[in-house]
């Protein structure tokens, strides 16, 4: 009787000695900055080891690496991007309104929460969802926005709870 092959089993030492390097370069090419790409390649490595059976099952380590790593930077672009959306909604406000640096750590850190928890809700749901909690609309004028019925609004927002509710667990 053939067996199958096992998979290697890694160990993190190995993994990060082996495959740092490369992991580190590829990502400061997309990034163009090296401190950037070495924060994301050592949280590439945090992921990896946060998961046990990781090790054991991966077949191939770079592709792996590659996966986490092209999700973290995914997380850094989109966490960039609300950054700067945050700091523009800042300069518009009066000089007296402007939060103090510790204010705005905290916001920035909720809206990242907000953001990551809605994460995966279909565009239309989330607006519908951000909308609701944020702007205090009622369903139709969700609706006259979106441009579909209030039926349609309510489905979303139920998507929506269900899906904080589901994260939450």
């Amino acid at each position: 009787m053939i067996e199958a092959a096992k998979p290697p089993e890694h160990s993190l030492h190995d993994l990060y000695r082996d495959h740092r390097g490369w992991l580190e370069s590829w990502l400061r090419r997309r990034m163009g900055n090296a401190w950037d790409a070495a924060d994301l390649s050592q949280d590439t490595f945090l992921r990896v080891l946060g998961s046990s059976q990781a090790l054991v099952d991966m077949r191939e380590p770079r592709a792996y690496l590659l996966t986490v790593g092209k999700r973290l930077l995914s997380n850094f672009y989109t966490r960039r991007s609300l950054e700067q959306a945050y700091l523009n909604a800042l300069a518009q406000l009066p000089e007296d309104c402007v939060p103090s640096p510790e204010q705005r750590w905290i916001l920035l850190e909720t809206l990242q929460a907000l953001d990551e928890l809605l994460d995966g809700l279909p565009r239309a749901v989330r607006r519908a969802f951000l909308w609701s909690q944020l702007e205090g609309l009622g369903y139709r004028e969700i609706a006259e926005r979106l441009q579909v019925s209030e039926r349609t609004v309510k489905r979303y927002m139920a998507q929506a709870y269900e899906h904080c509710l589901l994260v939450d667990m």
